[in-house]
This record gives C-alpha cells, structure tokens and sequence, in this order.
C-alpha cells in the first residue's frame, strides 16, 4: 500500500476501492512474518471500522482524509479491550480499559486501525531488536534492525501495510527507524499531540509522533491528532534561512551520510550557513540525556524491578538498573543542562528559520550488532542512532526526518529542526526536500 491517503481516499470516494478492501489487504500484510511489524493484529476490530466508515461514506457522511484509510499504532498505546504488552512479558495479561487520546481522535477521522506494532521493551532502545514479540526487521534488508524503539510503526509503513502509523519519540524511537527504513517520521512539539493513554518511558521527553508514506500523509495525520493544522504553502520555501548543524561536532558520522543530506538540501534550493555545534553549550550532550532518561524510566518501570526481574530482557534490565544509581542530584544538574541547551537552541532559532543534520550518522547494521566502525573509528550503535536526534527531545522542538537516498541499499535521511509554532516552515521545507529527492 504505497499509495498516499490523498489517492486512497480519492479512490474510496470514487467508489474504485472500499474501505474494506483496503483493510483485508492491510490485514493480510500485516500477519506476514517476515518483517515481523506488528504485535497484534486487530481483524475484527479492523472489519468492524471497515464497514461502518463504508457505511458512512455511502450515505454521504465524510469524516475527512482519514476516513477509511488503514493505519496502525504502536503497542504502547491504549487501544479498549486489547492488551497493552510495551514489548514486554511483565505486562501479559493486561487489557486497556479504554482507548488512549490519540486512538480516539483517529477513529473520530474515521481511521481504521489494523493493529499494534511491534517495539523495543518499553520503549527503552533504539535498535528494536529486543522485544518478547521478537525484532521488526527492516524491509530494505530483513537481517538488518529497523532502529528502536517504534520499529514496528516504521516498518508497517517502509514496507507498504499502512500508510500512517503512530510511534512515541523519547531521545530518537520516531526518526531513527523512520531513517533506517526510508519513512518520513515526524516528532511534533513536546506536548502539542495528547500522551494520555500512551505508557510513558520518560515524561520529560516523550513525545507521540508519526510515521507515514510521504510529507504529506504526515501532515494528514498530524491534523488529526493536534489542534492546529500547519499550512506549509504559506511560505515559500526558498525564502527560509536553513542552519547546517556540523553533525561531526558532537558525533561520528559516517561522512557518505552527511555528502547525501547535505546535497539533498542543495538540490531542493536550500544555501545553509554552517553551525559549529552548540555554541557556548559545552557539556555532554549523550550524559545530559541519558541522565534524565535513565532516572525517569527507573521511576516509571521500578515496579517491575520489584516483582519481574526474570521477564525482563537482560539488556533492558540493565538500563532499568543503572536508573536506580541515578541521583536526584544528577538529575536535577541535567534539567539545568537542558535548560541551557533549550536558551542556546532558541538563539540558533532566532537567527534560523530551520536547522538541519542528518537523522542518524549510519546505516542500519545487522540485527543483534553492538557496535560498528565508522569513519576509522568503533561507535556503541544505541548512542550512535540517539547521537543527532535526542537534542531535539531535550529542548522539545519539533523535528522530522526526511529520507535523502540509499547508500549501499540502505536508506539515509536528513532532518529538520523548528522552534514549536513554526511548524508550517519545517513542512514546507520537507516538501521541497520530498519534491528534490
């Protein structure tokens, strides 16, 4: 289904296609393993949605693009009735009373939703390949990760189930996978899409976002669930001032990635006047993050640790521990870091409409890989992916990952950077960057 909603609902509305049929084929993509992007397939639900939205729509009642499109949501979104499992065996067991905000805002489009997708346990990895539900795999390369921890969303749209789908976004979990497997993903303002009903993993940085098809499938959705809806044909795109980040002033890139992006931009019109980093901001962007992260997912999981210590996948238990060793102290002294960063960020937004970087400084490596030599030099492949996305978490600014191209079959990708409420100028951007490649 690689198809936009755009043209989907064009063919439902000429009655070339129906909702069901759109969904049977979802459905049926959606249950081959070999990708392994969902968790759970919803078929009755899905059928239910199907016919009522065709019902609808064939008594004129029209509930906007959404209407009838097939989408899917990451297991860790409250859908009523169905389990909420985080990837995890703690949570079997465990049915949602009700659904959370955003499934409700898609069904109220008339979205059907095919099922939950498969992610890293509790969210807490970014290369989706430790999971009770198994690794989602990318569909460029079956043998290599989909980026963690929204894999399965990725994958359910890079490889044609859906055309929209919903991941969360703590430090990376949207746009990795998104560049790792040649989605557009989308991480909206913190705060601008409801996380209620979306089990948290660090609630100082999560953020529900998108995956989709194209730019425009994204914005689609993005309208959806958000109160304001970007108009990014309110600016020309050529007339934004675009800030290059030196990715390579605070991560190792492989420099293939950075020549791609980079003339990606070029290509669309963009001239980028080249940032050197965080200027003033000297401290460990990776140790800032991880700090925060690491105490506040302790906090959200410690009941586990309490009680299923064997059910939890060794590596992920590990992060959960070193949660604990976390003081309030060291805490505190990285919210006063990201205080900083966000001041510094605001700047940079000041004098640029648009910062961009690559999305992630590799290609996907093979399933179960810890680390990688880039550029001469050995890189830990969770820091490495969480090394160019997780400042935009800590400063919460809206952020989306556009892909740039193949190197050695694999996708890379370029993102984009805006201070929240300019999220028309980062869509317009997008398009034209879509438009170039």
């Amino acid at each position: 289904m690689t198809r936009t909603i755009a043209d989907l609902g064009k063919a439902l509305r000429r009655r070339e296609t129906s909702a069901r049929q759109l969904t049977e084929d979802a459905l049926r993509d959606a249950k081959d393993p070999t990708f392994n992007a969902f968790a759970l397939v919803d078929e009755a639900g899905a059928r239910e949605a199907a016919a009522r939205a065709d019902r609808e729509l064939a008594e004129g009642g029209d509930r906007g693009p959404l209407h009838g499109i097939p989408v899917a949501v990451k297991d860790i979104i409250d859908m009523a009735g169905l389990p909420t499992t985080c990837g995890s065996a703690t949570s079997f067991g465990t049915t949602a009373s009700r659904d959370a905000e955003v499934v409700t805002r898609l069904r109220d489009h008339g979205a059907v939703i095919i099922g939950k997708t498969t992610l890293h346990e509790f969210a807490y990895g970014s290369t989706g390949d430790r999971s009770v539900h198994g690794p989602s795999r990318n569909p460029h390369d079956p043998s290599r990760i989909s980026g963690g921890s929204s894999g399965g969303s990725a994958v359910a749209v890079a490889s044609g189930v859906v055309p929209l789908s919903l991941g969360t976004d703590t430090v990376g979990s949207v746009r990795g996978p998104a560049a790792l497997c040649g989605a557009v993903g989308f991480k909206p303002a913190f705060d601008a899409v409801p996380s209620s009903g979306v089990y948290a993993l660090a609630p100082s940085l999560d953020h529900v976002g998108l995956f989709a098809w194209s730019v425009e499938d994204v914005l689609l959705g993005y309208a959806a669930l958000a109160d304001t809806a970007p108009d990014p044909l309110s600016r020309d795109p050529r007339s934004l001032t675009v800030g290059w980040v030196r990715a390579s002033d605070f991560a190792t890139v492989d420099p293939r990635i950075e020549e791609l992006t980079s003339a990606l931009l070029a290509r669309a019109g963009f001239t980028p006047s080249r940032v050197d980093g965080f200027p003033g901001w000297d401290r460990d962007m990776f140790d800032v993050v991880t700090t925060l992260q690491s105490r506040e997912a302790f906090e959200v999981h410690r009941h586990h640790l309490d009680a299923d210590l064997d059910l939890i996948d060794p590596e992920v238990l590990a992060r959960l521990e070193h949660g604990g060793r976390v003081s309030a102290a060291d805490h505190a002294a990285a919210a006063e870091a990201r205080e900083e960063l966000r001041a510094t960020v605001r700047e940079l937004l000041g004098t640029h409409d648009l910062l961009a970087l690559p999305t992630v400084p590799i290609v996907a490596p093979p399933i179960g890989t810890r680390s990688v030599r880039v550029d001469g030099t050995e890189l830990e492949v969770r820091s490495a992916l969480l090394s160019l996305t997780s400042p935009w978490n800590l400063t919460g600014d809206p952020a989306i990952s556009v892909p740039a191209g193949l190197l050695d079959g694999l996708p890379t990708a370029v993102q984009l950077v805006a201070a929240p409420g300019n999220e028309h100028l980062l869509f317009a951007a997008a398009l034209a960057l879509q438009a170039a490649r």
